[in-house]
């Protein structure tokens, strides 16, 4: 063999390995988080990334803030014009671990087969979230990095529509003593409802024996009643029932809690058999 031909086979050995030769390779895809309908109690779903890299190589999937007005990877939000809705993304199903974008800390690491690998994005919207009735979005974008790869990137959305929700609780009503004299109390009824929901607050006619929202009493032993009132002003003039437009109470939802007095009255003049006397009202919310 001359030593031309050597050299031809030996360029040709060396365009022959370099036709084989390949660097490390990332794509990668996202299905958005819809969180659906929501009405301030906990909701969980789950969303995907898929990751396709090529064999044996490291990578990690970092997850951004999204586009929330002061969002961090921490404290993420969905917005409806100026109003916001709080959610967390997490790695673990138990929605214990945040996935942000923090080396080392808080994004997610695996090793590529050449093949697709799916990995699960645990999204949760935490309770007791009472923001304006609308849909609300955001945008989060998904990097991939790692060594020897340009860093490649998909975004996807999430979704959530809020309904209108409200709950109310009260607290009794204690006179004390009657002794024959006018007797005044207060408590409160406690409404949460969805920012700007309107709602009404009617109180039924209580347990005794033939009451109604204007005729209520107590009963006490043997059957003996002693008769009160409840009313929406402090000068007991309102009388506070359940029927539309005009003795219930109505409001618009503050996304807290809003308090609303109740004013009872015993009135003078009555003098039952001694002993102790309760009655039991029903407040309804209607939003």
């Amino acid at each position: 063999m001359t030593r031309q031909h050597f050299r031809w086979m030996l360029m040709l050995l060396i365009l022959m390995t370099g036709s084989f030769a390949y660097g490390a390779n990332c794509t990668i895809k996202a299905t958005g988080v819809n969180f659906g309908n929501y009405s301030t109690t906990i909701r969980k779903v789950v969303g995907t990334v898929t990751v396709t890299c090529s064999k044996n190589v490291s990578y990690a999937i970092a997850l951004n803030q999204g586009l929330g007005t002061g969002a961090t990877v921490t404290n993420r939000s969905m917005k409806s014009g100026s109003n916001v809705l709080g959610y967390g993304l997490y790695t673990d199903a138990a929605r214990t671990i945040n996935w942000g974008d923090s080396t080392g800390t808080n994004w997610v690491t695996r090793t590529g087969t050449g093949s697709a690998q799916k990995i699960n994005i645990y999204a949760e919207i935490p309770a007791n979230e009472y923001s304006n009735v609308g849909t609300y979005s955001d945008t989060i974008t998904a990097s991939v990095e790692g060594a020897g790869f340009k860093t490649v990137n998909a975004s996807f959305a999430v979704k959530a529509s809020m309904l209108a929700h409200c709950i109310l609780s009260a607290s009794p009503l204690v006179f004390g003593s009657y002794t024959g004299v006018v007797n005044n109390a207060t408590t409160s009824i406690d409404v949460t409802c969805t920012n700007q929901t309107s709602y009404t607050v009617g109180l039924n006619q209580g347990k005794s024996s033939g009451a109604t929202v204007t005729k209520r009493a107590m009963t006490g032993p043997a059957g003996s009643l002693l008769k009160y009132g409840l009313y929406s002003d402090s000068g007991h003039t309102r009388n506070w029932g359940n029927t539309a437009a005009t003795n219930w109470v109505s409001g618009a939802g503050a996304g807290s809690k809003q308090s609303l007095t109740v004013y009872g009255q015993i009135p003078a003049g009555q003098f039952p058999r001694p002993g102790s006397y309760s009655d039991t009202i029903i407040a309804n919310i209607t939003y």
